[in-house]
């Protein structure tokens, strides 16, 4: 096994406990995630310290958001059920399932060859409870046994927030949340997402930034949630939570806590 003290420091910085089991499985993802982006483009880091820190653990510091609501997270991975939007290479979704192996986790994504790697990586670490589907979030969203079925909705996506929601909220059921992983400052995009998050049936909660452990990279996340039904219309098709996000017309200002 690879010196793992990194992971050890962050994880503790993080306040999560691994088996060693766990932490075998782990090295195991590694080692698929390298031996199948030699072959696919899977993720352009790939030096095993670099994935320890922008990978594994940007993927758990999902438990910061005890920080903002303890209440929201007191039963986070007791058989709560999780959809990773956008997943790529199985990012926040596969760490976390590691991590938590009660969640109940459906990755989703729009490139069938990825899907095949996360089948892989899925039947290689025994993981059970988690499913990876080919799929686009326009199209998921709608069918039923899908929309407002779950607890938790999180994404990585490299999208603004405003799109986001659209694809992101229709999955999550009344009381869940939408946690939206983000780089950086997250002010614009906050305000700029404050019509269409409230149109789609949610509400901001909160934020915690913070640099990921041993690095100066800063990370926020942003939790939303859904205190009412999606109306049926969205999430739109075509394209159009891209194209044509939900911005309000007027020039009114939305108040960021």
């Amino acid at each position: 096994m690879r010196d793992n003290r990194k992971f050890r420091r962050g994880l503790n910085e993080l306040g999560i406990i691994l088996t060693e089991g766990q932490f075998q499985q782990f090295e195991q993802y590694y080692d698929l995630l390298i031996e199948w982006n030699n072959v696919m483009n899977l993720t352009a880091i790939t030096e095993y310290s670099e994935v320890i820190t922008k990978h594994f653990l940007d993927s758990l510091s999902i438990v910061k958001l005890r920080d903002v609501s303890c209440e929201t997270f007191k039963d986070f991975g007791q058989g709560s059920r999780l959809l990773d939007l956008g997943t790529g290479a199985g990012f926040p979704g596969i760490p976390i399932k590691i991590a938590f192996p009660k969640l109940n986790i459906v990755l989703l994504d729009s490139l069938n060859k990825r899907v095949n790697f996360l089948t892989e990586v899925i039947k290689q670490l025994s993981l059970e409870g988690i499913s990876a589907i080919h799929g686009r979030a326009e199209e998921f969203g709608r069918k039923e046994e899908f929309r407002e079925k779950y607890d938790y909705c999180v994404s990585r996506a490299v999208a603004r927030l405003v799109s986001l929601s659209e694809y992101c909220l229709p999955f999550v059921k009344r009381g869940g949340y939408f946690i939206s992983y983000k780089s950086g400052k997250v002010e614009e995009e906050l305000v700029e997402s404050g019509y269409a998050i409230g149109q789609l049936g949610a509400k901001y909660e909160g934020k915690i930034s913070f640099l990921l452990p041993d690095s100066d990279m800063e990370r926020s996340l942003l939790l939303i949630r859904k205190s009412r039904e999606t109306p049926r219309k969205y999430p739109r098709a075509g394209g159009k939570p891209t194209s044509c996000p939900l911005i309000e017309k007027q020039n009114v200002s939305h108040e960021i806590k």
